[in-house]
């Protein structure tokens, strides 16, 4: 039986467990000086995130490559030198704990409100069709944030696509400064590079729609720009294949193209493809077992025979039982565990233990009450754990 708390070389990186925090966004920057600093991490992430530090892996919430990007407010950036100082902040704190971390990059493309991209400008999409039903966290029309219907995308043109695969290696560049010690590239949910690889949503006629090979280019020309600022072991990509999220129409060809960008991912040196079970519209995860309507042991098992990488795990897992059962499988190597990590800080510690898991208030998520709901989490230390016992 394979156990969540052996070791695990991912790439050059050697992980403590095979335990992840995923990303998840928690609404908790600091307005930057200048409008061109974006939203920027602070003191209070370092103490949340050093509080994590005994997973195996922590991957960052969710980072804008650039101010197009900025899809929600109050998410952070890695698009300016302000961000890039409050990044450091938070690295050296998870280092000095003893945990590695690595920063997921995004785009959202056609996911966004104007209100909150520079100068009231549309979002930018694969093609100029809007995420109809899909809703961000924007600035209403009497200036609060609230969730806001998504506005009508432009369409980038070819070579603004080409400029972007050099945005997301900036972006990496600067990770790399801030002393992360990788990236992942957010392809899932459908964000700007998931848009492309749907062969539904994906009408193009250039170079980056029609084939698989052209509709998958726009994700490998990322890929290759990272992995030569990163080197080969240290960056990631998640996926989501068959997720509906994002207002994602339903493609007959993702089996086919799930294959294909894996394939191609192992060619690349990946270190890992992170698979995320289904978002609900709610933010809710599906059950964590493998099923046929997502991704079955089939499927997994034929990823497996061309990806030679790791495999994460993502869909709402909260006990070790489960979490070493699919371990046992083979099909994947790393387990994810998002919520629980919101109100347990020490969830390595409470699952190899057996402890209990406390449970956040979910008013408290996304919120800018500082350490509530945040920082204030008390670990379960070994005195309660003797007195309850007894």
């Amino acid at each position: 039986m394979t156990s969540l708390f052996d070791p695990y070389d991912l790439g050059p990186v050697r992980l403590k467990s095979r335990i992840v925090m995923p990303p998840m966004t928690r609404t908790r920057t600091t307005e930057g000086d200048l409008p061109t600093d974006g939203d920027v991490p602070n003191a209070l992430m370092a103490t949340y995130y050093g509080q994590r530090a005994s997973a195996g892996l922590i991957i960052s919430e969710v980072n804008d490559v650039d101010q197009s990007s900025h899809g929600y407010a109050r998410v952070p950036g890695i698009h300016s030198e302000a961000q890039v100082r409050g990044w450091r902040v938070v690295t050296d704190e998870v280092h000095r704990r003893g945990g590695t971390i690595f920063m997921q990059l995004w785009h959202v493309g056609r996911l966004a409100h104007s209100s909150i991209l520079p100068n009231g400008q549309a979002p930018v999409g694969a093609t100029a069709e809007r995420a109809e039903g899909s809703e961000v966290f924007a600035h209403g029309p009497d200036g609060r944030l609230r969730f806001m219907p998504v506005d009508t995308p432009r369409a980038l043109g070819t070579e603004e696509v080409s400029a972007m695969v050099r945005t997301f290696a900036n972006a990496a560049a600067n990770a790399r400064r801030a002393g992360f010690d990788g990236v992942e590239i957010h392809a899932a949910n459908g964000y700007l590079i998931e848009q492309f690889m749907n062969s539904v949503l994906n009408t193009r006629t250039d170079r980056y729609g029609g084939s698989l090979e052209n509709r998958t280019r726009f994700l490998m020309e990322i890929v290759d720009a990272v992995v030569a600022e990163f080197g080969p072991g240290r960056v990631g990509v998640r996926l989501s294949p068959f997720g509906k999220y994002g207002s994602m129409p339903a493609d007959p060809l993702t089996e086919e193209t799930f294959l294909y960008v894996v394939e191609q991912l192992g060619r690349r040196g990946v270190a890992y493809v992170h698979l995320l079970y289904e978002l609900l519209p709610d933010g809710n995860m599906e059950s964590a077992e493998f099923k046929p309507r997502y991704l079955d042991h089939a499927m997994l098992a034929k990823a497996r025979a061309k990806f030679p990488g790791a495999f994460i795990w993502c869909g709402g897992f909260t006990d070790r039982a489960r979490a070493e059962a699919s371990l046992d499988t083979g099909l994947v190597d790393l387990i994810a565990f998002g919520r629980p990590y919101i109100a347990n800080p020490d969830l390595s510690e409470r699952l190899r233990n057996g402890w209990p898991l406390a449970v956040a208030d979910r008013s408290t998520y996304y919120t800018r009450n500082g350490e509530v709901g945040y920082t204030d989490f008390p670990a379960y230390s070994n005195d309660r754990a003797v007195g309850k016992a007894a």
